[in-house]
């Protein structure tokens, strides 16, 4: 069986489409796991969200374990999270961090990632569509 992609999303994703539409757009975060799924074809997608630091940390522990890339908007946990930091270290494949807005464009928190220096690349202020551009990418990463 082919290991999956895990699609990881952090605090207050699940609120997409409702949340600040003029920095986030309307589309909901299960508009955005179909645009997933169809953009990996037959290559399994784990498509998750979570308020709870520790429980993405658990999900980027079974990536380890079961998965061959990560791709990973973990939102506001982005700029303070070590335990996600740490854990995504420990990934070995490739790791797509991915932010709906352009960060480095925002106020001044928002512009230091610590997600960064775990990550193979950094998608940022494409919107819903850096999605499925982030499965094409990391696709082609994990074809290499």
């Amino acid at each position: 069986m082919t290991k999956p992609i895990y699609v990881l999303n952090g605090p207050n994703l699940n609120r997409l489409g409702k949340r600040e539409p003029e920095i986030y757009g309307t589309t909901t975060l299960a508009e955005i796991e179909a645009m997933c799924r169809k953009a990996a074809g037959d290559r399994p997608i784990e498509f998750r969200q979570s308020n709870a630091e520790h429980e993405i940390v658990d999900w980027i522990h079974e990536a380890i374990d079961r998965g061959r890339g990560i791709i990973i908007n973990p939102a506001g946990l982005t700029f303070r999270s070590i335990p996600i930091l740490d854990a995504l270290k420990m990934f070995p494949g490739p790791i797509i961090e991915l932010h709906l807005s352009n960060i480095h464009r925002r106020e001044e928190l928002y512009q230091h990632s610590l997600m960064s220096r775990a990550a193979t690349a950094v998608l940022v202020g494409l919107g819903a569509d850096g999605y499925p551009t982030a499965v094409a990418a990391m696709l082609r990463l994990l074809a290499k």
